[in-house]
């Protein structure tokens, strides 16, 4: 049986058939890739229609992450889905607490989710970082308090949290609410391998990808 090997040329006829799916929703190359990369990971070309982004997000992010911007998160999944290699070229860094004991035990006190906790604690470090969110929307629902609240200006949110309980709504007052550029999706659908997407197709605009789309694939 004959069948493409190469993941080079998996990845670049995968985008080929992805591409009809983009067409008149009218995005610009960083844009495309984003929102391609979303359909990619998923192999749901549904994304397409229900991604969303505030004027510029993309680009916002892309300038954060070349002046080696941190990077916040929810979850150790969308830390382990991060392209490290490209991300430590250009100086920067991923962070999750979800598993730090004193996160784990503010969570307890205050009867909040650890997520939640993480994001409260990270504090005023989210000023300037990309907060990227895959899983929790308490945590998102967290950041949109911070920000109105507290003052934090992060550079750009990703919130794309999953699931049946708040993520839709969470999201929704993303859109609503957020004074900073964003990307989310609407709906239930979203998840950590999404929101890392979302992080790999930026670093991929900036970073030269020898070898890497092999190790990403190895993951």
């Amino acid at each position: 049986m004959d069948y493409i090997k190469q993941p080079k040329a998996i990845e670049d006829r995968s985008m080929e058939l992805i591409a009809p799916h983009l067409a008149g929703l009218n995005l610009n190359e960083d844009e495309t890739a984003v929102y391609s990369r979303m359909i990619h990971t998923t192999g749901d070309v549904e994304y397409g229609k229900i991604a969303r982004k505030s004027e510029g997000a993309v680009e916002a992010g892309i300038r954060a992450l070349a002046a080696g911007a941190r990077i916040y998160t929810d979850v150790e999944m969308v830390r382990t889905g991060t392209n490290k290699r490209a991300l430590a070229q250009l100086n920067g860094e991923i962070f999750c607490r979800v598993s730090d004991p004193e996160v784990a035990a503010y969570a307890k006190e205050q009867g909040i989710t650890r997520s939640m906790a993480a994001m409260r604690m990270f504090g005023k470090d989210l000023d300037g970082s990309i907060i990227a969110i895959g899983n929790a929307p308490t945590a998102l629902f967290e950041v949109i308090r911070m920000m109105e609240e507290d003052g934090i200006r992060p550079a750009l949110i990703i919130g794309i949290p999953v699931g049946f309980v708040g993520a839709a709504e969470s999201k929704d007052e993303l859109i609503k609410r957020s004074p900073v550029p964003y990307i989310t999706v609407v709906g239930n659908k979203g998840g950590s391998p999404v929101a890392a997407s979302v992080l790999n197709a930026m670093l991929y605009k900036l970073v030269q990808r020898t070898d890497m789309l092999y190790i990403e694939n190895k993951k």
